[in-house]
C-alpha cells in the first residue's frame, strides 16, 4: 500500500482531495491530510510517505521550502505540486527538482488521479530489480563476500569488550566492510516467508537477492553491511552516512518507512514476504550480540502470521551479560517459545528435540542437565499459565519438579506430551486470537469517533505496522478500515441527528469532522440525503 499526503491552507481542497482519493483506490492508497507545510512536516516525522500532493504557495513555509525538506529526510518520496498561479517562475524551479511534477488546479480531479496513478506505476517499475539481481550473483561468488558473512556471524554471536576500537576498525576495513567502530550500529532482522517453496539449492541465492534488494534501497542514507544468520534469517548493520544533526528518532523512521519498500521489492521481484525486527536507537558494538538475541525474541513473541510485519525496538537500555553456557541454553528456549507463539511448529520442534536430545546424552553434566530442564520446563509451563491451559496436562506441577519422575528419560516423555498439548492448542486457536485482535480495533473505532482514526494513529494505539493493520484488518473483516470507519460515523451520526437540540456542526464533530461541509458530503454521498434532510425526513414520518 502506497501512502499519499495532501497539502494545502485551503481547507475546502484539502477536504475535497482526500475525499476523493480515499475513495478511489482504498486497497493501494492510504491517504493522509495536512493544512500547513508545518503539519505535513509533523506526519513525515511520524510515517513513511510515497508521495506528497501540494499547493507551492502557502503561509509560512512555501510548498518548494517543503519540498527540498522532503528531499532532503526521504529521498524517493515523490512530490505533485498543485497550484493556481501558471507563472513561469515557480515551474521553472519545480522542474529543477528530482521526482517532482507540476499541475495547475484548474486541470480538474482527472488529471491529478491520472499523475498519482502514473507515480503509483513509476515507484512500482522502481521496486523491480531483476537486472540488479543478475549483477548481484556474480558479485556474491567473490570470496571478500564469505569474509565478511563470517565476521558478521561471529559479532553477532560473540561480544567485542575485550577488543578495541581500533582493532574492530582494522578488521572492518580489511574485510571492506565501511562501518565505523567508534559510532554506535543499529541492527535490522529479516525473516523471510516463502510464498512458494524453492528448491534447497536455490534458496542461497533467494538469500543473497533479498540482502542486495535491502542494501540498494538503504544504501543512499545509509552505510550497511548484511548476513545470513545461523537461523536462516537476514541481518542487517547499518549506521546513518551523515551523523551531523541526525537522530535516533528520525534515523528509526527513516529504516521503518525503507523497509516497508524492501518487502514490496521483495514481493515483486522475488515472490517472497519478509517480516522485520529492527533497534530503534544505536548500540555499542560489544552490545550487539545482546541487542541481536533480543531483536529475535521480539520478532518471535509478536502476534500475527509476520509476514508484513516492521517492528521497531523501543527498548532503550543495551542487555546485561551473563555466563556463556546460561545465554546459549535461553536464548534457544526463547527461539523455541518464539517458534511456538508464532506457530513455526516444526522450527519449535526442531529446537526442542536438540535440548531434549542433549538431556539424554551419556556425557551430560548434572548442573547441565538440570538447568536445560528447567528452562524447557519453565517456557512449556508459562504457555499453559498464559493461555489459560492448566487442566490440559494430568498433572502440570510436575513439569516444575524434576524429582517428581525416578529418571530423566520419563522426565523427557513429559516434556513431549506437554509440547504436543500446547502445539494442538495453538494450531486450533490462531483463528480465535484474529477475532479478539480484530474486536478489540472494532470497539476502539466505535468508542473513539470524534478522535484521531488515521491508519498511521490506530497502528500506532494497537502496535502494528500501518501497512499490515490495512491488509489484516480487510482480510479479517472483509472491508476496508476506512469504510469500516465511515459506516460507524454515519451510523452514530444518524442516532445524534434524532436530537433536535444538536446543530449539524455538532453532530459532524461528534463523529469526526472538524468540517462540517465535509460531513455534509459524505453523508448524502453514503445515504442519498444532507443530515438535514435526514432529520426532517425521519422527525415528521407518521408514528
Amino acid at each position: 500500500m502506497y501512502r499519499l499526503l495532501i497539502v494545502d491552507d485551503e481547507e475546502i481542497i484539502t477536504d475535497s482531495l482526500y475525499e476523493t482519493f480515499s475513495r478511489h483506490m482504498p486497497d493501494q492508497l492510504d491517504v493522509c491530510k495536512a493544512y500547513s507545510a508545518e503539519e505535513a512536516l509533523s506526519w513525515m516525522r511520524r510515517s513513511r510517505i510515497d508521495m506528497v500532493l501540494t499547493d507551492i504557495r502557502m503561509p509560512g513555509m512555501s510548498g518548494l521550502e517543503l519540498t527540498e525538506e522532503i528531499q532532503r529526510r526521504w529521498p524517493q518520496c515523490r512530490v505533485i505540486f498543485l497550484t493556481g498561479h501558471s507563472d513561469f517562475d515557480y515551474a521553472y524551479r519545480a522542474f529543477q527538482m528530482n521526482n517532482v511534477r507540476y499541475l495547475l488546479k484548474t486541470e480538474g480531479y482527472d488529471k491529478v488521479l491520472s499523475m498519482v496513478e502514473q507515480l503509483m506505476d513509476e515507484i512500482r517499475q522502481s521496486h523491480d530489480m531483476h537486472n540488479l539481481l543478475e549483477q548481484q550473483r556474480e558479485i556474491s561468488s567473490r570470496l571478500n563476500a564469505f569474509r565478511q558473512d563470517e565476521y558478521i556471524r561471529k559479532l553477532l554471536q560473540e561480544s567485542t569488550s575485550t577488543v578495541s576500537s581500533d582493532e574492530i576498525q582494522r578488521e572492518l576495513l580489511d574485510k571492506d566492510i565501511h562501518l565505523k567502530a567508534d559510532s554506535p550500529v543499529y541492527l535490522v532482522l529479516g525473516r523471510l516467508n516463502k510464498i512458494h517453496e524453492v528448491e534447497e539449492d536455490e534458496q542461497g541465492c533467494t538469500y543473497a537477492s533479498v540482502r542486495f534488494i535491502g542494501t540498494s534501497l538503504m544504501k543512499e542514507y545509509t552505510e550497511c553491511t548484511s548476513v545470513t544468520d545461523h537461523y536462516g534469517d537476514v541481518v542487517w548493520l547499518l549506521q546513518p552516512k551523515d551523523e551531523q544533526g541526525e537522530t535516533d528518532q528520525h534515523f528509526a523512521r527513516y529504516i521503518e518507512g525503507t523497509l516497508e519498500l524492501v518487502q514490496k521489492s521483495c514481493l515483486a521481484s522475488l515472490d517472497v514476504s519478509i517480516a522485520f525486527t529492527f533497534s530503534g536507537r544505536g548500540c555499542e558494538w560489544f552490545h550487539i550480540p545482546q541487542q541481536y538475541d533480543r531483536l529475535r525474541l521480539l520478532q518471535w513473541m509478536k502476534f500475527g502470521d509476520g509476514v508484513s510485519m516492521v517492528l521497531r525496538d523501543h527498548y532503550e537500555k543495551p542487555l546485561a551479560g551473563s555466563p556463556k553456557e546460561s545465554v546459549r541454553i535461553s536464548s534457544r528456549v526463547e527461539a523455541m517459545s518464539g517458534f511456538l507463539e508464532t506457530g513455526r511448529f516444526q522450527s519449535f520442534y526442531d529446537i526442542f528435540e536438540e535440548l531434549v536430545g542433549e538431556l539424554l546424552q551419556q556425557d551430560m553434566t548434572m548442573e547441565r542437565a538440570i538447568e536445560t530442564y528447567y528452562h524447557l520446563a519453565l517456557a512449556l509451563n508459562t504457555a499453559f499459565n498464559r493461555w489459560a491451559l492448566q487442566q490440559k496436562t494430568p498433572d502440570q506441577r510436575s513439569l516444575l519438579h524434576l524429582n517428581h519422575f525416578p529418571n530423566m528419560k520419563e522426565a523427557v516423555q513429559y516434556l513431549y506430551l506437554a509440547a504436543d498439548e500446547l502445539v494442538n492448542f495453538k494450531r486450533s486457536n490462531e483463528e480465535e486470537r484474529a477475532n479478539l485482535v480484530v474486536q478489540s480495533i472494532c470497539n476502539y473505532i466505535k468508542h473513539n469517533l470524534d478522535k484521531d482514526l488515521t491508519l498511521v494513529r490506530l497502528a500506532e494505539l494497537h502496535h502494528f505496522n500501518p501497512s499490515y493493520l490495512s491488509r489484516f484488518f480487510k482480510q479479517e473483516m472483509g472491508i476496508n478500515l476506512s469504510e469500516f470507519i465511515d459506516d460507524c460515523r454515519i451510523r452514530k451520526a444518524k442516532e445524534l441527528l434524532l436530537n433536535q437540540e444538536l446543530m449539524v456542526r455538532e453532530v459532524a464533530l461528534q463523529v469526526g469532522y472538524e468540517s462540517p461541509h465535509s460531513f455534509t458530503r459524505l453523508f448524502k454521498k453514503l445515504t442519498g440525503k444532507t443530515p438535514q434532510e435526514f432529520r426532517e425526513s425521519v422527525l415528521t414520518r407518521p408514528s
